[in-house]
This record gives structure tokens, C-alpha cells and sequence, in this order.
């Protein structure tokens, strides 16, 4: 983490994707490909990157004969975009602060 903000999150596609994550239990890798507009091998490169954080957790398995895998935000990742969001609002606060009355 450098100045409040978390590295795994400077990514829009990787802050999207925990964003949604975190809006549920777990979700197929398909859903969350197709909410976050990403092809299948730019979704599993972000993951893979989420999940060497310890912020995203990948499961395999099949329903019935056809293999699945689901994503899932740990609560290590929950706090870590919890954290993110607040450093990004306080920027955003901090922001209108000062420059409230201000012209540019």
C-alpha cells in the first residue's frame, strides 16, 4: 500500500472486479466476465493477480459434466477494497474542501 491507496486496486479492471466480487458470496467466472466487459484470458490474468494478493480466492469444480470456476472475494480482499474506497473518498473529500469557493 503506498499513499493509502492498494496497488492490487491502481487497476480499474482489477477495482471492477473486486467490486463486483464484493457484492456477493462468490460468482462464475461467466458472470464475471460478462459484467465487467473483459475477455475470458483478461479476467483470468486479473484474477490470478488478485488471487497472489490473497484478495480473490478461485474454485474448480463442474456442473455436471461441464467444468466451472468461481471467484470469490476473501475477507482479506473485503477489507483491502474497503480500505481503497475510503482512501478514494478522502481524496475526493479533501479535494472538494479545498476547492470549495475556488475558481479555477
Amino acid at each position: 500500500m503506498t499513499d493509502g491507496l492498494d496497488e492490487a486496486f491502481r487497476s480499474s479492471t482489477r477495482l471492477r472486479i473486486a467490486a463486483f466480487l464484493s457484492g456477493c458470496d462468490e460468482a462464475e467466472f461467466r458472470a464475471v466476465q460478462e459484467y465487467c466487459a473483459l475477455t475470458a484470458p483478461t479476467l483470468s490474468k486479473h484474477a490470478a493477480a488478485l488471487e497472489g494478493a490473497g484478495y480473490v480466492e478461485v474454485r474448480k469444480g463442474h456442473v455436471g459434466k461441464t467444468p466451472r470456476t468461481w471467484l470469490a472475494l476473501t475477507e482479506q480482499g473485503r477489507a483491502a477494497l474497503a480500505g481503497h474506497l475510503a482512501e478514494l473518498q478522502l481524496i475526493a473529500d479533501t479535494a472538494a474542501r479545498h476547492g470549495n469557493g475556488h475558481r479555477a
